[in-house]
């Protein structure tokens, strides 16, 4: 088994009025290079967790994080206009926190963040800030949510 240390949790970037089945996703990932879905979960908006990707095989959703990681990815992410938004359905909440919460017992140790807080520290003052986020996946606070 994988020493896992980080569990990231992502949007899928789909917008609020649209859906973004698995066979899709597998194909937009399948064509940036990936051996499948990149994340080793994905939660649909009507809260089903699919697992996608086995956490004996190395994730593809977090540039330098993947080796020890554990992805999570919620279907949404825009709103209908296409600006990053909390889109997550009752639903999603719901699913996330049992799985987050089985993750968190399964691997104590590892830091539960969003895909934004592991950007780079460009003025090196310790802190993440939203002006050096890459981007604003996944669009809420995972801190101040977990």
């Amino acid at each position: 088994m994988r020493k896992i240390n980080h569990i990231i949790i992502h949007c899928s970037a789909t917008r609020a009025d649209r859906t973004l089945p698995p066979e899709e996703l597998e194909v937009i990932h399948r064509r940036r290079g990936f051996n499948g879905i990149g994340y080793h979960y994905y939660v649909r908006k009507d809260g089903t967790v699919l697992g996608t990707r086995s956490f004996e095989i190395v994730g593809a959703h977090c540039r330098g994080h993947n080796a020890h990681s554990i992805g999570i990815c919620y279907e949404g992410g825009l709103d209908i206009e296409g600006r990053p938004a909390d889109t997550r359905t009752p639903e999603q909440r719901s699913a996330l926190h049992q799985l987050v919460t089985q993750l968190l017992k399964q691997f104590p140790d590892a830091r539960l963040c969003g895909h934004r807080d592991l950007s780079p520290d460009l003025n090196h003052n310790g802190e993440i800030e939203p002006e050096e986020w890459i981007k604003q996946c996944p669009c809420f606070e995972v801190a101040r949510e977990f």
